[in-house]
């Protein structure tokens, strides 16, 4: 269907299924619910056909990015609207990615790119370093940095060593 599309660029549709995988995949580490992920990959890819030209040379990294912030936006929002009683989702692991996006909120927003692209996303440090505008050292450290703080708030058993 996307191939049928007057205007897509042959690099997007070639890289769909992958760029489509990684968006959903960032988005649900830090929402949660399927469908809301789906919904924020789907946004994700529909920006990145947008920029297209732009981003390709590192657009798995880029759309990871984008699908984060869209994630994290959400529950931010969702944490504004504060209804009387919040049932609690029968997701076992609810608890603890409530309180990764809590940790990672409170991380500078350099730290919390580079750890989510790094490890909810699993790119290379040089797709991160592509997709953050600076050099591996950069994402390096402020990986460090960032695992550092997460450890801190978390504990060790939540973070990867």
């Amino acid at each position: 269907m996307v191939e049928r599309c007057t205007g897509v660029e042959p690099g997007f549709v070639d890289q769909f299924v992958e760029l489509h995988r990684v968006a959903y995949r960032a988005a649900f580490a830090v929402v949660g619910i399927r469908a809301d992920a789906e919904d924020m990959a789907q946004e994700a890819l529909a920006r990145a056909l947008v920029r297209w030209r732009k981003v390709e040379a590192y657009a798995p990294a880029w759309v990871a990015r984008v699908a984060t912030n869209l994630a994290l936006d959400r529950v931010r929002a969702n944490g504004r609207q504060r209804p009387a009683a919040v049932p609690k989702p029968a997701d076992p692991m609810w608890e603890q990615r409530r309180d990764l996006v809590e940790a990672l909120r409170g991380l500078p927003v350099r730290q919390r790119e580079a750890v989510v692209l790094r490890y909810v996303v699993d790119l290379p440090e040089a797709d991160v370093a592509a997709a953050m505008g600076c050099s591996v050292g950069t994402v390096k450290s402020s990986t460090s940095r960032g695992l550092d703080a997460l450890r801190a708030r978390l504990g060790v058993r939540w973070v990867v060593e």
